[in-house]
């Protein structure tokens, strides 16, 4: 019996720890904005503009409720298999989402920043790690995304199968 060899495709990864401050949850979205236009989602797309929203979510609980002083949270981006994987770590694992989201009340001020992310994204959860936790969300790409699939193997950051084995191992 002959196995089949399968080439690895491109799959891109970007880890930036940051400020768990307001202004670090803004330069989160930027970040994650910048970066994909240059694996090729555009600025502008359903896409980015998904993926910007969800990050912005992400990175506002992990620097307002994961917070440690003195800690920063760390934002992952990983593009494999036709998904957009976006994950924000921080270093308290007490303080865990709940598995399921609801609205709150209409009068409430806060609380619909996870609702936003169950809406737009595929799946969502959450993953322990030796020190906090990490929340997850992962974003079909569409076909406004030409994600670059031509980059050579050197500068590929890893292969998906790879890839997607450290994303959602447990940290």
């Amino acid at each position: 019996m002959s196995r089949q060899v399968q080439t690895p495709t491109a799959a891109h990864v970007f880890t930036q720890r940051i400020s768990a401050t307001p202004g670090g949850a803004r330069l989160a979205r930027r970040l994650a904005r910048h970066r994909l236009d240059g694996w090729g989602i555009p600025y502008g797309s359903e896409l980015s503009d998904a993926a910007a929203q969800v990050v912005a979510e992400l990175a506002a609980n992990a620097a307002t409720h994961g917070r440690v002083p003195g800690r920063s949270f760390e934002l992952r981006l990983l593009v494999a298999g036709g998904v957009l994987r976006i994950e924000a770590a921080d270093t308290r694992g007490e303080d865990v989402p709940p598995e399921t989201v609801r609205l709150p009340p209409p009068d409430a001020e806060s609380g619909r920043g996870l609702v936003l992310v169950a809406a737009l994204a595929q799946a969502w959860g959450v993953a322990g790690r030796d020190v906090g936790k990490t929340v997850w969300a992962e974003l079909a790409l569409g076909a406004d995304a030409a994600v670059e699939a031509s980059t050579p193997a050197w500068k590929r950051e890893v292969a998906p199968s790879e890839a997607i084995r450290s994303a959602t191992r447990r940290r």
